[in-house]
């Protein structure tokens, strides 16, 4: 059948309805309208002037209102490109509308809205990372509300699972974080891409249909209905313990097991389901002893002065909304290296004034941080340090702020108790130690400070052991 033409072009490009010359050339007009969904046309969106955009912004180094996002304000237009566009397996479309109905939460999304009266503010409502010039971290306050958001949302009981979206290089920090406090049932899986969407062979899209493919399978869940894995980082046609991975590289295949001891617990690749290959040992979610639903409303801190004294305080760390945000504890990482000491080794042993970096977070804590501690990512895999820094760090210690040794970098073995004072980290990366000391102080509270911490007693001492099993505890099941 033969559907004429709307109309034709002359030779200077102009459109008319009827045919005005023997050598047009006919066209045809198509009308898009919103409800017909998302297609693939160029992008078409103008500088304030009328000019293309050719960058993310205006000029080098151009503030935020001279600047475009790169990233969505919420996942919903990932999840309508996806399907619209998308290729599954075997060629045929991606239905994942047939598979699951999806709710959209804005956590701490990485774009915003700006367009209105009430725009959403950089950095405090929405934190890009690209442009760089232009990144903004979320803060403690941040996590505290997105852990409380995810943990309402999910206490419903009205989802089968949740997808986490963010950032390649920190999605496995946040979910570790959420597989500690948030108590669920239902899997909990995160995702990244290491290749812009609808770019050539773009990774994040097969890892969100991935995800989707993990949660409705099932596989997750044992004979009760309830998640028996944790939470998950699902990249690569791969599923790995957000515990145990970390980014090495920005390429797909660019995640890596950490601590040299399993963290792949299913398969993804092919065309069969998914497939688990090992059941994780360590507590998560329902069974975390950090869950949000367990933790106390108020525990004890400490301030003061190093030199005038420390004493306790009473925190609120919980509320009827979940954690407080300004009770979130600072949890600081201090790194070893060979050759940093500044003594020449002939004056005697190194004195604590020599870490300068450590003493001045000390004082800053007691001052402003009630619930405050330290990581020493120190030699691998046993996490000791130089003598001046384990000096430091046992000021830390007897003025009531925790200290957890872990190896240095990605490493392949166990941090195991060298001193009953200090936390082994076992083979938690320091990134991942630090999350975890952090839901330790929530449920904790500070250790008991000594009258100096410079010189505690024996007494002292004793009481900051005590203390200090029980926080080695949950490091050797989380």
């Amino acid at each position: 059948m033969y559907a004429p033409p709307d109309g034709w072009l002359d030779k200077d490009g102009s459109f008319h309805n009827e045919q005005p010359f023997d050598d047009a050339t006919p066209v045809y007009v198509v009308e898009l309208h919103p409800d017909d969904g998302p297609y693939p046309l160029p992008y078409m969106a103008r500088q304030a002037n009328g000019s293309a955009w050719e960058e993310t912004a205006t000029t080098p180094f151009a503030p935020p209102g001279d600047a475009r996002q790169t990233f969505y304000p919420d996942a919903r237009r990932l999840y309508e490109d996806i399907e619209r566009f998308g290729l599954a397996d075997h060629g045929s479309p991606v239905e994942l509308g047939s598979i699951a109905d999806f709710d959209f939460f804005r956590a701490a999304p990485s774009g915003g809205y700006t367009a209105d009266p009430d725009s959403e503010r950089h950095g405090q409502d929405f934190f890009v990372y690209y442009p760089y010039h232009l990144q903004s971290e979320p803060g403690l306050t941040n996590l505290a509300q997105a852990t409380n958001q995810v943990q309402a949302v999910l206490a419903t009981g009205e989802y089968a699972g949740a997808q986490w979206l963010e950032g390649s290089p920190t999605v496995d920090e946040t979910l570790y974080w959420l597989g500690l406090m948030v108590d669920t049932t239902v899997p909990l899986v995160g995702h990244a891409a290491q290749r812009r969407h609808q770019s050539l062979s773009a990774d994040g899209d097969r890892n969100v249909v991935d995800g989707v493919k993990y949660i409705a399978s099932g596989v997750a869940v044992n004979e009760r209905g309830e998640d028996r894995v944790g939470a998950c980082v699902i990249v690569d046609e791969l599923v790995y313990t957000a515990r145990d991975v970390t980014k090495v590289d920005a390429r797909p295949g660019g995640y890596e097991v950490t601590g040299g001891h399993g963290g792949v617990v299913a398969d993804l690749g092919g065309y069969g389901p998914p497939q688990l290959t090992y059941l994780p040992a360590r507590r998560h979610t329902h069974c975390s002893a950090l869950r949000l639903t367990m933790l106390p409303e108020r525990v004890t801190g400490v301030a003061g002065a190093l030199d005038t004294g420390v004493s306790l305080v009473d925190v609120s760390t919980k509320d009827a909304d979940g954690l407080v945000p300004t009770a979130m504890p600072e949890v600081t990482i201090t790194k070893y290296s060979r050759y940093a000491a500044s003594g020449t080794g002939s004056d005697g042993p190194p004195a604590p004034d020599d870490e300068v970096e450590i003493l001045a977070r000390i004082k800053a804590n007691l001052a402003r941080a009630p619930l405050a501690g330290f990581v020493c990512e120190g030699m691998s895999p046993f996490g000791m340090a130089d003598p001046a820094r384990n000096a430091a760090l046992s000021v830390a210690l007897f003025a009531g702020m925790p200290v957890v040794r872990t190896g240095r970098g990605n490493t392949g073995g166990m941090a195991y108790r060298a001193d009953p004072t200090f936390i082994a980290g076992n083979n938690l990366t320091a990134t991942k130690a630090r999350l975890l000391l952090m839901a330790a102080l929530l449920k904790l509270g500070a250790l008991p400070p000594a009258a100096d911490p410079f010189h505690p007693t024996s007494d002292e001492r004793a009481a900051t052991e005590r203390a200090v099993v029980r926080y080695q505890a949950l490091f050797d099941t989380h």
